[in-house]
C-alpha cells in the first residue's frame, strides 16, 4: 500500500471514529471506479463521510441536495442566452451544474422524483452527460456518492432497478459503538474538522491506484467461483431476479480492490465473500411474498450455498 493511501486511511479513521469497516468499503469502492450509496437513518455520518473523502483524497467536491422540487437543468446545467454589450447580437452560453465535478454527494436522493434521479444516469454509466444533442465529458477521476433514507419516511421515491444497478455498492452505517459515540459527543464539532483537513494524495494518484486495482491478478478458479455465485442467484429460484453480468463484474472490480488495500496482488475467495453483501445487497430480493428478509441476510444466504473453489 503506498504511503499516501495509509495516510489518507489514518485521517478518515481519525474523524470518522468508529467505523473502518464502512471507510475500507468506500475506498475499494472508490478505487473500483464505482458509485456509492449510504442508506440509513439521517445524523448517523453519511454526509460526513463524502466530505471527508473529497477532503483527503484532493478532489473537486459538490454537494446536491435532492428534494422533490429538483429539475434536471439543476444537475446538469442550462444554457442561457447572452446578449453581447456593443450589440443586440448574442448567443446561447452553456452554464454547467454541479454535476461537473470530481466527487459528488446526491444527498438524499430518494427525495427527488424519478425525473431528476434519471439526470445521473448516463453520468453514472459513462462518465459524461448529453445536454441539448451535445455529449459533455466528465472530469477524472468521476465518483458519485448517494444518501438516501429508509424507504418508511415520509417524502420519499424509491429508486428504479436502472438506478440501483449504476451503484457498484451499497453500504450502512449503523449507529457508533459507545467509545466511539463518547469521543464524538466529547469532542470538537465534525464540521470544524472536517473544515481543516489537508489532501494526503492528488487526482493522479488516485488514477494511478484505480489503474493498479485492474492489475491485480484473479485466477480462472476465482472466476468460477464467481460464476457460480452469478448461476445460483439465477438458477436457485429464491431471489426474484438473479444477478446480472454487470453486477458480476462489479463484484469482482470491488474484490480486486479489496486485495490491494490488504496489500496483495492476487484475489482470495474471501475477497470476494467480504465485499459481495455491499455488492449484491440493493441487487436481490426474496422470491417468496411470504419472506421478507433483509438484502444483507440475502446475500450471507448466497455465500453459505455456494461452494469455495
Amino acid at each position: 500500500m503506498s504511503q499516501s493511501l495509509q495516510n489518507a486511511i489514518a485521517q478518515i479513521e481519525s474523524t470518522i471514529l468508529g467505523k473502518p469497516q464502512q471507510i475500507r468499503f468506500a475506498l475499494a469502492c472508490l478505487l473500483a471506479r464505482g458509485h456509492l450509496l449510504i442508506e440509513d437513518l439521517p445524523g448517523v455520518g453519511k454526509t460526513t463521510l463524502a466530505q471527508v473523502l473529497a477532503r483527503t483524497l484532493g478532489l473537486e467536491f459538490q454537494r446536491i441536495q435532492f428534494t422533490s422540487d429538483l429539475l434536471p437543468a439543476d444537475i446538469l446545467g442550462v444554457s442561457v442566452y447572452e446578449r453581447t454589450a456593443a450589440t443586440d447580437n448574442g448567443q446561447f452560453k452553456f452554464h454547467p451544474g454541479p454535476i461537473f465535478a470530481q466527487m459528488i454527494l446526491a444527498d438524499e436522493v430518494n427525495r427527488a422524483t424519478p425525473k431528476a434521479q434519471s439526470a445521473l444516469l448516463e453520468a453514472m454509466e459513462e462518465q459524461q452527460v448529453t445536454i441539448e444533442g451535445v455529449t459533455r465529458p466528465l472530469p477524472a477521476p468521476f465518483f458519485v456518492i448517494a444518501t438516501q433514507n429508509p424507504s418508511f419516511q415520509v417524502g420519499t421515491f424509491p429508486l428504479p432497478e436502472s438506478q440501483l444497478d449504476r451503484f457498484l455498492m451499497r453500504i450502512q452505517m449503523g449507529y457508533p459503538d459507545a467509545h466511539s459515540e463518547r469521543g464524538l459527543l466529547a469532542g470538537i464539532d465534525r464540521r470544524e474538522i472536517v473544515s481543516r483537513l489537508k489532501p494526503q494524495m492528488t487526482a493522479a494518484e488516485l488514477l494511478g491506484l484505480q489503474q493498479r486495482v485492474k492489475a491485480v491478478h484473479v485466477s480462472d478458479a476465482l472466476l468460477d467461483y464467481v460464476q457460480a455465485i452469478l448461476r445460483y442467484s439465477r438458477e436457485s429460484g429464491q431471489y426474484q431476479h438473479g444477478l446480472s453480468p454487470r453486477a458480476g463484474l462489479s463484484l469482482l472490480a470491488a474484490a480486486r480492490a479489496w486485495a490491494l488495500l490488504d496489500e496483495r496482488d492476487a484475489v482470495i475467495p474471501e475477497d470476494v465473500q467480504t465485499v459481495l453483501p455491499g455488492v449484491v445487497s440493493h441487487r436481490l430480493h426474496s422470491a417468496s411474498e411470504f419472506r421478507k428478509a433483509d438484502p444483507d441476510t440475502l446475500a450471507r444466504e448466497l455465500i453459505k450455498a455456494v461452494a469455495l473453489p
